[in-house]
């Protein structure tokens, strides 16, 4: 574990503060730190898939930049998805705690509305938080959808999966973008 080659891809989906500035700075510092700068907010679902893309690990891990996501669980992840033999190690919350009620029964009567007329199962709870392997990251890549719902296609390419759980954590910093606009 002590020599894991890794690089860093981050997405600034449009940001208008100092984001891409920060990144420049780190990238110029670290070569094993990369990003992509999108001419403006095209959504969580084209920023995820952009990333994909640019990949070029082995493994892939796939998170949220807010923190909500608790990075020290890539360890875990990888040691996992190596001794375990898994295509991929997904995460869900067992909580929604810090998000609005409002938007916890919305996203609770969504995913119970997708299970009842998909063939796809989305954990409850689940997250975008995930690591893969590059077999599944390039399956998911080979689905040309323009209006992509990740969490849906994830499951759907049928990869080995192992959940793991963890406690929600209110963000870091700044206020969530998202809005009911973003999921049409």
């Amino acid at each position: 574990m002590d020599r894991v080659k890794f690089e860093l891809i981050f997405i600034d989906d449009g940001s208008n503060d100092k984001t891409l500035e920060i990144l420049i700075g780190y990238a110029n510092n670290d070569n094993r730190i990369k990003y992509i700068s999108l001419s403006r907010n095209f959504g969580k679902e084209s920023a995820l898939y952009a990333g994909l893309e640019y990949s070029t690990g082995d493994y892939v891990a796939v998170m949220d930049a807010d923190l909500q996501d608790p990075p020290e669980l890539l360890i875990e992840m990888y040691k996992t998805m190596i001794s375990e033999k898994y295509d991929c190690i997904a995460t869900r919350r067992r909580d929604r705690k810090g998000e609005p009620p409002i938007r916890s029964f919305f996203a609770r009567c969504f995913y119970k509305l997708i299970n009842k007329i998909s063939k796809v199962d989305i954990v409850d709870g689940a997250r975008d938080f995930r690591l893969m392997n590059g077999t599944m990251v390039n399956a998911i890549l080979e689905i040309k959808e323009s209006n992509r719902f990740s969490k849906g296609i994830f499951g759907w390419v049928g990869f080995k999966t192992k959940w793991l759980s963890y406690e929600n954590v209110e963000r870091a910093a700044g206020e969530s973008k998202w809005s009911f606009r973003d999921s049409r």
